[in-house]
């Protein structure tokens, strides 16, 4: 999965697009001008290949929203922990709201999915993660995930939870240095992997490793070590849905060689889908190493990634409408203290 320079496909982009061993694009803020743009856009990938390519966005809210104008500004993840300290079932009733809003804005312009939700456990250690988490309670971060992909799944987008087995202990940041979580395995297995575990049970269709160093059970990044993904993600925790690498142009994924190495080491550890973001010639470089790779696991995989549905006139229907109360609503939360002192506000907004 790699990403593109503009607005609009250029030739090197129609080419490459149709290169065996890529199958699909992340999307960034320097991509979209506008929500008709962007449709134009996705067509236009979506047409070089079929089965289609893959077509995602970080679309989580808050701090990390790539798309703005023309869509709804999203609340953050710590908008939820803070309604939820209030209200459990009135803030889990919202949390599916938004997701489902989140998902339906992104199928109405071809967006196949979004890389979210941020299962990282807020220890108040890590600024990168922050306010991208649910909260620090265990319970209220699987409660609030559940919400959050049953409405994504509603609305026909697969969640993708991240940063396996969880990015909220160490406080480097992995785009520009290597984190690494002296934790022992217990502490991880009992806090930080329950998240993972409830949401795979419920049905989570992808995963994201961190680029941390656990060295309690290896000495590579999580997304680089087969203990990690192959022995705890696909045996202990029985996972059987798509494993994403994180960007292998990151400066904590240079602990896996250079580009190519990074490549190879993520695949051979278990990852279905290599992501590299802005390094056209790295990109080209290890789709070339893989063009005779061929996992049809890995593609089956993949399918359960494709969006489904393409919802018209999305703005007259009345769950959109209701979403966008919620939004309001925890906006004036953030504020006003809340301002709404019966949770049922909230639950029967619409």
């Amino acid at each position: 999965m790699l990403d593109l320079a503009g607005t609009a496909l250029d030739a090197e982009d129609r080419e490459l697009l149709r290169h065996p061993a890529v199958g699909g694009v992340i999307l960034f803020s320097r991509n979209f001008q506008t929500p008709a743009q962007l449709a134009e856009l996705t067509a236009a990938i979506h047409a070089r290949r079929e089965p289609h390519l893959l077509i995602a966005v970080d679309q989580e809210g808050g701090r990390v929203q790539r798309f703005r104008d023309g869509f709804t500004r999203l609340p953050s993840a710590g908008h939820f922990d803070r309604f939820y300290n209030r209200h459990p079932v009135a803030a889990c009733t919202a949390c599916e709201s938004v997701a489902w809003l989140m998902a339906s804005e992104l199928r109405s312009v071809g967006v196949d999915f979004s890389f979210a939700p941020v299962l990282d456990l807020d220890r108040g250690i890590s600024q990168v993660i922050g306010d991208r988490s649910f909260g620090t309670r265990v319970d209220q971060v699987c409660e609030l995930g559940v919400a959050w992909t049953r409405g994504a799944r509603r609305a026909g987008i697969a969640s993708v939870g991240k940063h396996f087995p969880g990015h909220g202990g160490v406080a480097a940041d992995s785009h520009s240095e290597l984190p690494t979580d002296p934790r022992r395995f217990v502490d991880i297995d009992m806090a930080d992997l329950v998240p993972f575990r409830r949401l795979i049970n419920h049905g989570l269709e992808a995963v994201m490793p961190a680029h941390v160093v656990y060295p309690c059970l290896d000495q590579r990044p999580a997304g680089f070590s087969p203990v990690w993904l192959r022995d705890i993600l696909r045996g202990q925790l029985g996972f059987q849905g798509v494993i994403f690498s994180d960007d292998l142009n990151m400066a904590a994924a240079g602990a896996g060689g250079d580009h190519l190495e990074r490549a190879r080491a993520a695949s051979q550890a278990g990852c279905d889908m290599l992501l590299i973001c802005n390094h056209r010639p790295a990109a080209i470089a290890i789709a070339e190493d893989f063009r005779d790779h061929h996992d049809p696991v890995a593609n089956l995989r993949q399918l359960r990634m494709h969006g489904r549905g393409q919802p018209e006139r999305l703005h007259e229907q009345a769950q959109w409408q209701q979403a966008i109360r919620y939004v309001a609503q925890l906006e004036t939360l953030e504020t006003l203290d809340l301002g709404l002192a019966d949770p049922t506000d909230l639950e029967n907004a619409g």
